[in-house]
């Protein structure tokens, strides 16, 4: 464990770490210690009410971590700024006998309400905010954990998982303020039901077994096993369900999102990984995530479920694919998007046959979970740590795509501006 300090000079931060290594005979030749060690944080600024783990490369535990300048170190080394609080600058310093690492911090206020932005999942940064029309990043909200997904409803709150923790970041747009409800294992992805205003969230793994979590608008958190490793979901508001894709049991549960019991569990299509679901609830898409070249040993596909034969029926099987990872419906033009992270491309598929409607769209490195957004598919690349964007009617990229953004990007959601937000989606 690393040791924390409370707030004090650098000064002090600084004799604290290297004293025992000068101590000793005056007549010793006296040695030249550099900092050898980094921050680990990001090189854009942090919206006030984020919290960062603080940690440090180059050298171990453990270790002396002093605080100057906007925000609070709490006991476990979590540097946090509050939601209310003014634009500054602050300086975290950190260091032992082996070493010294010092990173300066800018903190500057959230996008308003007003203004369209683009927020992106990254797994080793945070939720990145960014401009709707130019991608420049506006900030990011430091989660004080790892996101792997997003989401942002139109009321504009936005809730972001955890996915080696245990808690969900939500954060309200008008008036800005960030909270973090506990007791969300593992979190994989989330949406929220516009019909209860409930947050759903899978867990991957809570003692041996996948799960599904809810997070309900007075803050009560409830849960309810699903399978084995949750991971994809689908909710359809009109019917009151949401469907938990189970990796490690090949099988799909439904539950109910008042009563949060499982309806109905149904096989679906080996490593069933995500989902997506057609406007009138009738039809459900799930991939299987799975490769001939990897260690699962089979190809992997993405199939059609006829959801209101019982139980569920495939109607319709795409051809092999190389390593399907995501998807996302356009109802509008009958396409199904599909990423593929083994051979970097999008599939454009008949979402009626799952034929190809076209060749696949080539993008960035190991694209992730795609989502699309007022005719525009976005494309998070995690290994590329960028963000690609397509013209939906087009199929064209649009101009500054892909756009850089945080480490591993892994989701994006879109808030279209308090003015548009109420408008209908096309």
């Amino acid at each position: 464990m690393a040791i924390f300090a409370p707030r004090r000079t650098v000064a002090l931060a600084l004799a604290a770490a290297v004293a025992p290594a000068l101590c000793g005979s005056t007549a010793r030749t006296p040695r030249e210690y550099r900092a050898v060690g980094s921050i680990v944080a990001s090189r854009w600024p942090y919206v006030t009410g984020s919290a960062l783990a603080v940690r440090v490369d180059g050298f171990g535990t453990p270790y002396h971590v002093a605080l100057v300048g906007k925000g609070n170190l709490s006991e476990d080394g979590t540097y946090s700024v509050g939601d209310a609080a003014r634009s500054g600058s602050a300086m975290l310093v950190a260091g032992n006998a082996n070493g010294l690492a010092a990173r300066n911090i800018r903190v500057v206020a959230p996008p308003a309400a007003s203004r369209p932005f683009v927020a992106v999942a990254s797994y080793d940064t945070g939720i990145v905010l960014h401009d709707a029309q130019t991608f420049s990043v506006l900030g990011v909200l430091g989660t004080g954990g790892t996101p792997s997904d997003v989401a942002i409803d139109a009321t504009g709150r936005l809730a972001a998982t955890d996915t080696q923790g245990s808690a969900l970041t939500i954060a309200t747009l008008a008036p800005w303020k960030v909270a973090r409800a506990d007791g969300v294992v593992l979190g994989d992805e989330v949406a929220v039901d516009e019909a209860t205003h409930a947050v759903f969230v899978t867990d991957r793994d809570v003692n041996g077994d996948g799960a599904l979590t809810r997070v309900s608008a007075d803050a009560s958190v409830s849960r309810v096993v699903t399978g084995r490793t949750a991971e994809g979901l689908a909710i359809d508001p009109r019917r009151g369900l949401v469907y938990v894709a189970n990796v490690n049991d090949g099988t799909v549960a439904a539950v109910g999102t008042r009563s949060m019991q499982v309806v109905r569990r149904f096989t679906a299509v080996a490593r069933v990984f995500s989902l997506a679901l057609s406007p009138d609830g009738q039809r459900l898409y799930a991939v299987s995530n799975q490769s001939a070249g990897s260690p699962f040993g089979a190809p992997g596909s993405v199939v059609a479920l006829d959801l209101r034969r019982s139980p569920p029926r495939i109607v319709a099987r795409s051809r092999e694919l190389r390593f399907p990872l995501g998807a996302a419906l356009d109802a509008a033009s009958g396409a199904l998007f599909v990423t593929d992270e083994a051979a970097d491309t999008v599939d454009v598929l008949d979402a009626r046959t799952l034929a190809p409607k076209r060749a696949p769209l080539q993008t960035c490195r190991t694209p992730w979970k795609p989502m699309l957004d007022r005719r525009r598919l976005f494309v998070p690349c995690a290994r590329a740590d960028s963000v690609d964007v397509f013209d939906v009617t087009t199929l064209r990229r649009v101009p500054g795509a892909p756009f850089a953004t945080g480490s591993y990007p892994l989701a994006v959601a879109v808030w279209p501006g308090r003015r548009a937000a109420n408008a209908p989606r096309r």
